[in-house]
């Protein structure tokens, strides 16, 4: 049988692993200024250690770059940094080990890229939207366990950026055709097709699958919450959108996530056109007090904009668009994917 280009990603129990390809001359700095986007998905409550104070970062900007959380997923963190002219650059930069950006996480979270790792140089072709970061020979000092990691945490940071769809990775100068330590093949470009977290549904065959990307919850200390990315492989379906809600409501697979919604919810009516994607729930979505969690919601839209990442998302509950969140946020509107998730508060 012969497997798609996602599932030979998918297949990470001893099958080949392989990538789409493209191509990129690299440059000693970045081709393209990246205008970092402001908007936040929030978490629960104030994460964070020791946050600095100075000037220079709180008149900063904020950058989200994907980090290692206390269990071993790869998770989105949004922290200030200083204003630069070369903003993906220095997102990488902080996402070493111990570096820059250790006083700024949340408790248990920590860099990929291993100790001493620099960004020789960074190049964003804007007309195939391609990044190509060549990094110091210390990139390949990594443990065996983080191999896969480390490319999802590169790649789902830079194809966060507007102008950034794949990635190429190069070290001291020469395209990176395999991981080092593992020997993980790497063809080409990678992009969010790899998926991230990735788990397999129960029954479902790595060639007959369909990967959707969900977020549910972590604790960092055990009472913050932030979200984290799962890429979940369920049985072939045509409807991403039904399949991604269906998960959402299944909850997590592991016990160190937490669900979003209730089991009880009933699976909604799904529509999409003109770029907006509508759910209509029953009001089983609804709380005592009448209020959708706010959670969920967040939940939601971030599932559903992974599928297409410029679509909007239109939340209904029996056919009324005058939803109340428990956290107080409107969705009377369609609403845009949030740009930077699990911010740290200042």
């Amino acid at each position: 049988m012969r497997l798609t280009k996602w599932t030979k990603w998918a297949a990470i129990a001893g099958v080949t692993v392989l990538l789409t390809s493209g191509c990129s001359v690299l440059k000693s700095k970045e081709s393209q200024e990246i205008d970092p986007p402001q908007n936040v998905a929030g978490t629960n409550g104030k994460t964070g250690e020791a946050v600095p104070t100075s000037a220079q970062v709180q008149q900063g900007i904020q950058v989200t770059m994907y980090m290692k959380d206390i269990n071993n997923y790869v998770a989105p963190v949004t922290v200030h940094i200083p204003k630069t002219d070369a903003v993906a650059r220095t997102t990488l930069e902080y996402m070493v080990e111990d570096g820059a950006a250790k006083t700024l996480l949340p408790a248990g979270f920590k860099g990929l890229l291993p100790k001493g790792t620099t960004v020789k140089g960074l190049d964003i072709n804007k007309d195939k939207k391609v990044a190509t970061v060549d990094f110091s020979k210390e990139f390949n000092n990594y443990s065996a366990a983080d191999e896969r990691k480390i490319l999802e945490a590169v790649t789902w940071t830079l194809t966060g950026f507007p102008n950034v769809n794949e990635v190429r990775i190069w070290v001291e100068g020469k395209e990176l055709k395999e991981m080092p330590k593992g020997r993980l093949p790497i063809v080409g470009a990678l992009s969010r097709a790899m998926g991230i977290n990735l788990e397999r549904a129960e029954g479902a065959d790595y060639g007959q699958t369909t990967p959707v990307t969900l977020y549910f919850l972590g604790q960092s200390d055990g009472s913050n919450s932030y979200y984290v990315p799962i890429t979940r492989m369920v049985k072939r379906t045509e409807d991403k959108a039904k399949a991604t809600i269906e998960q959402l409501i299944a909850g997590p697979m592991r016990n160190n996530l937490f669900s979003v919604m209730q089991s009880t919810v009933d699976v909604p009516k799904i529509d999409s056109a003109n770029g907006i994607i509508t759910v209509n729930f029953t009001d089983t979505l609804l709380g005592p007090d009448r209020k959708a969690p706010g959670e969920a919601l967040q939940s939601i839209v971030l599932s559903l904009t992974e599928i297409a990442g410029d679509s909007k998302v239109q939340i209904m509950v029996n056919n009324d668009v005058k939803v109340t969140s428990t956290d107080n946020q409107s969705y009377s509107k369609p609403v845009s994917r949030p740009t930077n998730v699990n911010a740290i508060k200042m």
